[in-house]
């Protein structure tokens, strides 16, 4: 059992971390800093901890000199107890050796529940150490050691370059944590620029790659709890991880390549893309001074945070300083940022304040192809191939990031990968000229890309990202024969032909903007709010035409199935444009029948229609069962036999198991009543059928 509780004794190593230097609790202390209510460790006094202890090695498992007590001694780096493990181990067996002895002396009744049993009576005597560790595990919920670490992160990875071997992944942590050869060698290549980037310094950016099929997923894990109140651009893919990577290059003459070059990664299921850039500007450009135990107390702070609860505004310490943030809920107004208030109760230790978790700087992001954003928005509606070549992977990754975002709050259903590159598991998958190109928006900046994808139907060439986001004055969709190098002029290569017509009032706004030097900010949230508008008007007559399909809540009987959906029908829904389509929300003119026809056959259309078929089908079940519960069950089965009686206990008890496992929008207390109906109905039946039908199920 890994320690929680701080006690005022000295900390050892354990075997897996035999040749670390070893600290006193009162250290460990002050490195939890907020947590247990002591001041932050100072950077000086980190640097102090990494350095090893002369005098105070000793064996794994053994206590430090000093500790005649004999109490437990714990592990810097994991927490576990060490000294106590073989005393542990002493105890259990004497606890089995005095258990069998007791049953055969004293009889079976010891054993009941609720009686004291022999592990309280061996606890009490070893001291009452072990129950408070009990007491703190409770409290967490019967949380284990890196649940909540799991709940934000999978894991964090060093990537390093060797001479020999080139990129390679020098640490996993937490150690556990399990990435195949294929998603290692991927990462590896990913973590690093392109050669030809020549970025100097330290560089962020971000990349997504497919987990290997076959992976055991954890059935004991906090995101799955709260992911489904997450907006649907916010919830885990179960099929991808992102990586967010804090890169550093700089000259070191004492390297044979004359370069230091190391990648801090974070590897998550969770698009929390601003809020994890902004943990590894905290933590990164003090691990590569500080190296591996200051990476290794970064982790443990993150194992004590909250889970990511959506709705909740949450207080993260990481190494003495503290991010105020609040998850969205799927709840939320689209369109509004829940901007986190100061409380002066707790606000008095925060040092960064979080607008936002997951939103980039789609205005800085647009400027390079600003007035063709329109047509862009279009593109990625209808899941159309899309490359975006750019200089660094920092602006390829914010630049598809962006796009993706752009037709928020509808999902971006196909593919994407903010960077790319050519050593990608998938490359081959996606530079095939032997089928149609796929449906995904890659970020490149290989200059290999421009001969090996220059058959795409849309490329976007990005020049250099500027901070003030100067907008060209002209641009034109230029042809795809005229993209021969990645060193072609910015701008939209393309023979697509828009549906909608631009809209100049937009441009006007924003470029009035520039020329009154407004900030980027201000300028990020007229153009975010341009695209809802906009994406609205398109999905309003879609959200109003499948409202139509569900039956009348007349039709629902509690003793037949309930209802299904009428089927979408392409060309019935064609017809209510005429009257209920985008025109009554949106000032834009162009052929909206003609974008409705190509939407409805792409993966956004089918990714879209699938959940709201969901949703719908859980609200029909959910009324069925309401409407069961308002019958008189039990005067049903008097008029009927026992198999019948039998087989609707049966079934209300699968609607239950249903209601937990698929989370129905009952009304409150429909499962309550449903459960006096059963144990109504069972107490009606003979003994031998209540006990049968008691163990069959939960009830």
């Amino acid at each position: 059992m890994c320690c929680r509780i701080v006690h005022s004794k000295r900390l050892v190593q354990c075997s897996a971390h035999s040749n670390r230097s070893i600290i006193t609790t009162e250290e460990k202390t002050a490195s939890r800093g907020l947590i247990e209510g002591s001041d932050p460790l100072p950077a000086k006094r980190v640097k102090e901890l990494a350095k090893p202890r002369l005098g105070s090695r000793g064996p794994p498992g053994s206590a430090p000199s000093g500790n005649r007590s004999g109490s437990p001694s714990y592990c810097r780096y994991c927490g576990c107890a060490v000294a106590r493990s073989r005393r542990r181990r002493r105890r259990r067996r004497g606890r089995r050796r005095r258990s069998v002895g007791s049953m055969a002396l004293r009889g079976p009744e010891i054993a009941e529940p609720g009686s004291p049993g022999l592990l309280d009576e061996a606890a009490a005597a070893a001291g009452a150490e072990e129950p408070i560790e009990e007491e703190a595990e409770a409290a967490d919920g019967g949380l284990l050691r890196w649940d909540r670490f799991s709940a934000w992160l999978h894991c964090v990875c060093v990537v390093g370059f060797d001479l020999e071997l080139g990129q390679a992944v020098e640490v996993i942590y937490p150690q556990h944590s399990k990435l195949t050869d294929k998603e290692k060698t991927n990462i590896c290549y990913l973590s690093f620029p392109d050669s030809n980037s020549g970025c100097l310094g330290d560089t962020q950016f971000c990349f997504r790659f497919r987990q290997t099929s076959g992976r055991k997923v954890s059935l004991h894990c906090l995101l799955d709890q709260f992911d489904r109140d997450s907006p649907v651009c916010l919830k885990k893919d179960p099929a991808y991880f992102y990586g967010y990577v804090y890169f550093r290059q700089v000259r070191d003459k004492t390297l044979k390549r004359g370069y230091f070059q190391k990648s801090l990664v974070l590897i998550s299921k969770l698009p929390y893309i601003h809020f994890f850039h902004t943990v590894l500007k905290q933590i990164a450009p003090e691990y590569f001074e500080k190296s591996e135990p200051y990476l290794e107390a970064a982790c443990n702070d993150v194992d004590r945070w909250p889970a990511p609860i959506p709705g909740k505004t949450l207080h993260l310490p990481i190494m003495g300083v503290v991010l105020k943030v609040r998850i969205p809920t799927c709840h939320d107004k689209p369109g509004t940022t829940q901007i986190v208030q100061f409380t002066q109760q707790m606000d008095t230790q925060v040092s960064v304040v979080l607008p936002t978790i997951h939103e980039v700087d789609i205005f800085r992001c647009f400027c390079p192809v600003f007035l063709h954003s329109q047509m862009l928005w279009e593109l990625v509606l209808l899941g159309e191939s899309l490359v975006v070549m750019a200089p660094s992977p920092s602006e390829s990754s914010e630049t598809v990031l962006a796009l993706i975002s752009c037709i928020s709050p509808l999902k971006y259903c196909s593919d994407f990968r903010p960077y790319f590159t050519i050593h990608d598991s998938e490359f081959k998958e996606y530079t095939t000229r032997t089928q149609a190109s796929p449906s995904v928006i890659l970020g490149v900046t290989n200059p290999f890309f421009a001969k090996t994808l220059q058959h795409w139907p849309h490329i976007i060439r990005i020049g250099d990202i500027k901070l003030a986001g100067e907008i060209p004055k002209q641009m034109k969709v230029k042809k795809l024969k005229n993209l021969k190098t990645l060193d072609s002029k910015p701008g939209v290569y393309s023979s697509y032909k828009p549906f909608l017509n631009r809209d100049e009032e937009i441009i006007k706004q924003l470029q009035k903007g520039v020329q009154q030097k407004r900030p980027s900010e201000a300028q990020s949230a007229i153009l975010r709010r341009y695209f809802l508008e906009l994406t609205q008007s398109f999905i309003i007559p879609l959200e109003r035409y499948v409202a139509s399909l569900m039956p009348l809540q007349k039709s629902i009987s509690p003793w037949k199935s309930p209802p299904q959906l009428r089927p979408f029908l392409q060309e019935e829904f064609m017809k209510t444009l005429e009257k209920a389509g985008p025109q009554l929300t949106s000032r834009l003119k162009g052929d909206w029948i003609g974008l409705y026809r190509h939407f409805l056959k792409s993966p956004n259309f089918d990714g879209w229609f699938r959940t709201r078929q969901k949703e719908m089908t859980q609200k029909l079940e959910a009324l069925h069962l309401e409407a069961l519960c308002d019958e008189d069950l039990l005067l049903w089965t008097q008029k009927h036999t026992e198999v019948e009686t039998v087989d609707l206990v049966l079934k209300l008890k699968s609607k239950l198991l249903q209601v937990d496992r698929e989370q129905l929008p009952v009304k409150p207390g429909t499962v309550e009543k449903l459960q006096m109906h059963i144990e109504a109905i069972i107490l009606a039946l003979p003994e031998d059928l209540q006990g049968i039908l008691l163990k069959t199920g939960k009830t």
